[in-house]
């Protein structure tokens, strides 16, 4: 992968913002970077509830609450129908949970990844038929399910349609023509005539403003619908939204809600994953928390995470959430090797000169497709497909970089795909097995990406020696958090810096610490989390084995290198010590 490395250049009086706000001059900066405009900083250092937007903006909205009032009084047999990852589970959780206290007779579907595929399809509403069911209400899904809308229509049932991805079109003319489901109401911030202000809400956070004006028709409290906010904002970071605008708000106030939550299952998850209450930021949630909800979808059936979501009964939850645990474990292994068989594809057959890769690997389990596809974007940093067999034709799922609009270029190639659907960085696909080298052909002939596009930038933040960090920054810096997509994490810079000595830490001994002068005299530990054996071969390109030797036992060296760092605080034993977290290096 090409790296370039970039200092943010944007102006401001840093000074003056530092005093007005009462934060450090490399906090202020960070915000400038970020694109926050001083009329909006002090929303953005205290985010709150008072903030969100208010509901009766959705189109639709009004309208799908008043027909699931008419439907719970009319006691028709109502089913929410979601998605298999973590924002549909979430989505479906918040609506099961909601119209339950509504008094309705409501019970949910979840499509199996490998038998369903995305989203509601025909069967789905077959299968509801034949049961009783009378409503059918999605969330995170919907806004492509054209023919089984119009399925589900046709049999006699009401259907609302609540989801958050963007609506499908047909180019005529040079123009879009956007299709819609034949649903009775659509609630969808993308959809034309929506007033919604902020449009990059997830399909949880649809479903949660929902149920807002829902407890409105039926004369309830609407400040129960609260009880939510640990829901929407576990969305918001599970399904990599922006952390800005509304989101913010969302999350910023909902990781302090999952930390306090009354939630059985989630409270169980937290458990079982040892992760302490009151330490969970955005991290744990992407990293520890949502992976476990997204592997039940993966290996088995996401109705396991719902049912975790809605279980009262203590003892299960927790036994559910050891069984999630376990299962993200297997998912991990297999991912592992999945990823292993990738790399060692693109070397056989030489795809890396390809501008967009596209794998087939017919023996990979389907549901980690997506997350190949994401290790193989992040190694060499183009889009990615992989693709893999299953009983219905090819399928796979895309991961994307900023310059290109996945969902925009598989629209150019509708023709050869079964289906598809998804987000300009991330999306799924369906082809017939004979198409897939026509797939790969036609989308990097058509793909217009450069050399620069295909070259990551890491955007610096602020070239800053380590002697600046301080505990006063670090809980500056602090103010700045929820980090995530749109609101990333700043990225601090030194160059030349003197190594005193690495050593390899780890139960596996794959990660390193370095200990590196930080000038004045000092010395400050730095901890480096990626590929021990990547740092080591950049070491010694630049210097030589024998000096690896000498600096991994302590015999003395002159090196030195430049790094990307993060600074954060070290508690041990009561004692409190300055550190860095290493983000990158030349």
């Amino acid at each position: 992968m090409k790296e370039e490395w970039k200092i943010h250049a944007k102006r401001a009086d840093f000074k003056a913002l530092s005093e007005k706000y009462n934060i450090d001059q490399v906090a202020a900066r960070v915000m400038v970077n970020r694109g926050i405009e001083e009329c909006d900083m002090e929303h953005f250092l205290n985010p709150g509830l008072k903030y969100l937007n208010d509901p009766h903006m959705l189109k639709g909205a009004m309208e799908a609450a008043n027909l699931l009032k008419n439907a719970i009084e009319e006691e028709k047999r109502i089913r929410v129908i979601g998605d298999y990852d973590i924002d549909g589970v979430t989505s479906t959780y918040i609506l099961v949970s909601a119209l339950k206290k509504c008094g309705a007779d409501v019970d949910f579907a979840i499509p199996h990844r490998i038998e369903d595929g995305y989203g509601m399809n025909v069967s789905m509403v077959e299968k509801a038929c034949i049961e009783g069911v009378e409503f059918i209400i999605t969330c995170d899904n919907g806004i492509a399910a054209r023919d089984a809308v119009q399925f589900a229509k046709d049999s006699g049932m009401s259907v609302v349609v609540t989801d958050h991805h963007e609506i499908p079109y047909e180019m005529v003319n040079e123009k879009k023509e956007y299709i819609l489901p034949n649903a009775d109401v659509i609630v969808n911030p993308h959809q034309e005539e929506c007033n919604y202000p902020f449009k990059e809400i997830c399909g949880a956070v649809v479903a949660w403003k929902l149920v807002f004006i829902l407890y409105e028709v039926f004369g309830m409290d609407k400040e129960a619908a609260f009880e939510f906010l640990d829901a929407a904002a576990f969305a918001t970071i599970g399904d990599v939204m922006p952390l800005i605008n509304e989101n913010r708000d969302i999350v910023k106030c909902g990781l302090e809600a999952i930390s306090k939550t009354k939630n059985n299952g989630l409270k169980a998850l937290i458990a079982a994953t040892n992760t302490a209450p009151d330490k969970i930021t955005s991290y744990q949630i992407g990293f520890i928390l949502g992976p476990c909800i997204n592997a039940s979808g993966r290996l088995e059936t996401a109705r396991m995470a719902v049912d975790l979501l809605l279980e009262n009964d203590v003892k299960r939850a927790a036994e559910m959430a050891s069984k999630l645990v376990e299962i993200n474990a297997e998912r991990k292994a297999m991912t592992l090797e999945g990823t292993e068989e990738a790399m060692q594809l693109i070397a056989e057959q030489k795809l890396d000169e390809d501008k967009v890769l596209v794998l087939y690997m017919p023996k990979l389990h389907e549901s980690l497709a997506g997350i190949v596809a994401g290790r193989v974007k992040e190694t060499f940093y183009k889009p990615t497909f992989v693709l893999t067999d299953t009983e219905d034709g090819v399928k796979g799922s895309g991961r994307s970089i900023e310059a290109y609009s996945m969902f925009e270029e598989l629209t150019k190639v509708k023709d050869i795909l079964t289906k598809f659907g998804g987000h300009p960085m991330a999306a799924g696909v369906s082809m017939n097995k004979e198409d897939v080298e026509e797939f790969r052909r036609r989308l990097n002939d058509n793909a217009s990406l450069t050399g620069d596009d295909l070259t990551k930038k890491v955007m610096i933040d602020v070239k800053m020696p380590l002697s600046y960090v301080s505990e006063k920054l670090i809980t500056d810096l602090e103010c700045l958090e929820p980090f995530g997509m749109k609101n990333e994490k700043p990225v601090f810079a030194e160059a030349n810096v003197p190594i005193k000595r690495i050593s390899y830490i780890g139960k596996d001994k794959k990660f390193l610490k370095l200990r590196l002068d930080s000038g004045n005299g000092r010395e400050i530990d730095a901890l480096y989390f990626g590929d021990a054996d990547s740092f080591k071969e950049c070491f010694t390109n630049k210097y030589s084995e024998e000096e690896w030797e000498n600096i991994v036992f302590g015999r003395g060296s002159n090196a030195t290198m430049s790094f990307l760092y993060y600074p954060s605080i070290n508690e041990f034993d009561g004692r409190i010590n300055l550190q860095v977290i290493i983000q990158g290096f030349m």
